[in-house]
């Protein structure tokens, strides 16, 4: 019989980077409940593979899992493969195409390998809703739908606000609230977690729990972080302010370095297991570059091991304040043809820079590549430059120009080869 820590220890644990809890007094009953019969509770999220690639963003849910799973709990990390191929509406102007089967399998596939940097493998149980969804029929469907009003979904925000503006709303799209909330009769959940963006979705689980005779499950949702660049928008992908869990260690300690003091709390907040007392002791005793240190070795060190975030912290003061280029920066070999644009007599050429970023993956395309030059981004041998074109000396036959390439935080050795 699994032992849990007294009701109060949890419930301090667990409101650790919660928004809101729905209802925290039937919160407590159920860890009450759990505490005198011993059974844990049973804790799901839900994740839609709609792209390849967790970021930290991702990682807040996943870590708020971990919590309940510190504390005994069972978790279900539900992976969304049927609610993807109709897509979530959630904050969109309009309506999501849905996604192919081999892209959410692709998806899914390295999901499952990238939650248990976070989460424990022995004791998660990862479950696909396809497992019952695939068995429902068109009669199931009906019934499903049965259970909740249009009303009741027009009250949702943004469609609400698509219905008055007469925007499409896809008969499709009605269904991702009740499929979603399905899930949770399907696996009985004591306890469901998302973004503030999910409260609906969440809340729909609740009163179709209600409807299938169940006790509606506790809500807990967690904040959307902000990306690691200066300003307030979620990190994204698409707004290039995310921290993916699988870049290299130094790129991901630079952005952890050069996110603000003020939001740097949150990341510990949000994004590590330390305690609130310990982070506000913490606030007040250490000084904040040292903090901000410390918060990004913890989190390379997550996802990539306590030696990956030793050499990072290392490299990461040659390089920004020693001025010295780290040991670890990747050289990549580079043909002149491939980024040449014209060649004089004199043994000069001019290169495409932007085509030389590309190539060192320092851009993801030219048009990136174009756009970081302007905003002064790029260093050449530690020189700032903004011009697309370099003019360079043909390497003789067994000969490499070697140019050191910095990106923002990121930096590449290029070994120019005629």
């Amino acid at each position: 019989m699994p032992s849990f820590p007294p009701v109060d220890e949890q419930l301090a644990y667990l409101r650790k980077g919660a928004a809101e809890i729905i209802r925290e007094s039937d919160l407590r009953e159920r860890l009450e409940k759990s505490l005198a019969t011993g059974k844990p509770m049973r804790v799901k999220a839900g994740f839609d593979p709609t792209t390849p690639d967790l970021h930290l963003g991702h990682t807040v849910l996943l870590r708020k899992l971990k919590h309940f799973q510190d504390l005994g709990h069972s978790v279900v990390f539900l992976i969304g493969d049927f609610t993807a191929m109709i897509g979530d509406p959630t904050g969109r102007a309009a309506t999501r195409p849905p996604l192919s089967r081999e892209q959410i399998d692709q998806n899914a596939e390295t999901y499952k390998g990238q939650v248990f940097k976070i989460l424990d493998p022995v004791k998660t149980v990862v479950d696909f809703n396809s497992r019952w969804f695939s068995k429902f029929t068109a009669e199931d469907f009906i019934r499903l739908t049965a259970k909740y009003t249009v009303s009741q979904m027009l009250e949702r925000e943004d469609f609400h606000k698509r219905f008055l503006e007469e925007k499409p709303i896809a008969v499709h799209e009605l269904l991702y609230p009740l499929a979603q909330g399905y899930d949770s009769v399907a696996l009985e959940a004591d306890v469901e977690l998302g973004g503030t963006d999910q409260k609906f979705n969440l809340l729909v689980g609740r009163e179709l729990q209600r409807a299938y005779g169940q006790e509606p499950q506790v809500v807990l949702t967690t904040p959307i972080l902000e990306g690691w660049r200066t300003g307030e928008e979620k990190m994204s992908k698409s707004l290039d302010n995310a921290i993916g869990i699988h870049e290299p260690p130094l790129e991901m300690y630079g952005k952890l370095m050069a996110v603000s003091d003020e939001k740097m709390w949150r990341y510990y907040e949000l994004l590590t297991d330390v305690q609130v007392p310990e982070i506000d002791k913490m606030k007040r005793e250490s000084h904040p570059m040292q903090a901000k240190k410390d918060l990004a070795k913890r989190i390379v060190a997550d996802f990539h091991s306590a030696a990956a975030a030793t050499n990072s912290a290392e490299d990461w003061a040659k390089q920004f304040q020693q001025d010295e280029v780290p040991e670890s920066a990747e050289e990549i070999s580079v043909s002149i043809r491939e980024i040449e644009a014209s060649r004089d007599q004199r043994s000069r050429v001019l290169i495409r820079l932007d085509r030389l970023l590309v190539r060192c993956g320092l851009a993801d395309s030219t048009t990136d590549a174009t756009r970081k030059l302007k905003q002064e981004s790029v260093r050449i041998d530690n020189e700032v430059t903004t011009d697309p074109r370099l003019v360079l000396m043909i390497p003789d036959a067994g000969q490499t120009l070697r140019l050191t390439l910095k990106v923002g935080k990121r930096v590449k050795i290029a070994l120019i080869n005629p």
